[in-house]
Formats: C-alpha cells, structure tokens, sequence
C-alpha cells in the first residue's frame, strides 16, 4: 500500500508542477519516516525513493545507519527541531538540516561542521504564524539572523523551512517565506506537507515534505527526546 501511495504522491507532484509550469525534477519529495519503523520504510526505498526526512536524531540513529548501508544513495534530512547538544550527531548522520532557528545552534553547527569537514545542507526555520509553541526565526528577524549565520558563525544557509499554523491557510506563509528567501538570495524552499504540498508547488517550494499520505497513520513516538 505504501508503494501505491508514493506513486500517487509522485502523479500529484508532477501535476502540480505542470499547474504552476515548472519542471516535476525541480521539487525533491521527502518522505517522512518518523516513527516509523525500518520495515516500513523499506518498501517504499525499494520502490525507488531515496529522499527522507526524520524529526529526531536519536530516533534516526536507532534505524537507518543499516538502512543507508544496505541501500546506497540515501539522502537523509532533519526536519524536526534541534539540540545544540545533538549537533555533532546530526552533522555525522543528516545530509540536510532544516531547522536552523537559533545562534546557539549556530555557533554548534559551526563547531562541528569545522571538525567533521562535512557539511549538510542548511534550511533556516521561519516561524511565519510567530506561534509561540513553535520553532523558527520570526519573519521581522529573518534576515539579520540569516547574515550573522554567514557573518558570524560562517554557515552557509541554503534556504528556508516553514510550517504554517494548521488553523489558517497555509499559501500566505508560504508566500512570505518565498519573499524572505528572494531578497536574501536563497535557492532552496522547504514548504509544504502531505495536505498541501500543491499549494507550496505554486509558491515555489524546492522541497516537500510528505509522511503520512506515503506511510499512512503514524504510530505514536516512543521515546523521551523532544
């Protein structure tokens, strides 16, 4: 079932870029595995998917070191907020890291990236809705804390995440955010889930973010890291 849902997921991809007269190979689909298990996601890397996202390095560490083993080309993205203190984890497992979000974790990333000598691909995190129980840079800070990532820490900021409120619509923040990586001349937009990843297609997002329309419900976390 898994396989036929990352088919429909790709039809509904590739229409949506048609719609908004883009190239389907300009957006990269995530699959969101968190708190999955690995035989859950085996099938759909089997059907060639290759692109993941996962929200907690723990969590990642536990099942897809043997799975990125076992099945070479496996590019892995966190998606989900970060500790400082995890940094030196995530730079080691993660291609890509989309929850840039703090000068804290800046000055972390910054630390290990030098000593690893490897460097994921980095996303900062606008909080659009400036919702207080969320992650993510507000809109108005956007663009000095992009700066001092590059000034200050010597990160190289790639582009932006957001996740809109779930009680508004969700194309003005993604609209914004578009805006707020324009000016700062930032390629890539990590915008858009399994209900409305067209919606971000139109608005210009490079990345989707797509878990439960491929996996289905999602079993609940167990485990204590936030």
């Amino acid at each position: 079932m898994t396989t036929e849902n990352l088919l429909h997921v790709r039809t509904e991809i590739a229409r949506a870029c048609k719609d908004a007269g883009r190239d389907p190979a300009s957006v990269t689909l995530i699959a969101v595995s968190k708190t999955f298990p690995a035989e859950d996601i085996v099938p759909v890397i089997e059907a060639g998917q290759r692109v993941f996202g996962e929200n907690r390095v723990q969590e990642a560490k536990g099942k897809w070191p043997a799975l990125i083993e076992k099945y070479p080309g496996i590019e892995l993205h966190l998606i989900g907020p970060l500790q400082s203190n995890k940094a030196k984890e995530a730079v080691a497992l993660f291609d890509a890291i989309h929850s840039v979000d703090r000068t804290s974790l800046c000055e972390a990333l910054s630390k290990e990236i030098d000593k690893a000598g490897k460097a994921p691909t980095l996303f900062v995190q606008i909080n659009t809705g400036a919702e207080p129980q969320k992650a993510g840079v507000l809109p108005q800070d956007a663009d000095a804390f992009i700066k001092a990532c590059s000034v200050t820490y010597g990160l190289t900021i790639s582009g932006l995440m957001c996740i809109p409120p779930v009680e508004e619509a969700p194309g003005p923040h993604f609209a914004l955010t578009a805006k707020i990586a324009q000016r700062n001349g930032l390629k890539l937009l990590s915008m858009g889930m399994s209900s409305d990843f067209a919606d971000a297609i139109a608005l210009g997002a490079t990345h989707v973010r797509v878990g439960s329309a491929i996996f289905g419900a999602r079993p609940p976390f167990k485990g204590s890291e936030t």
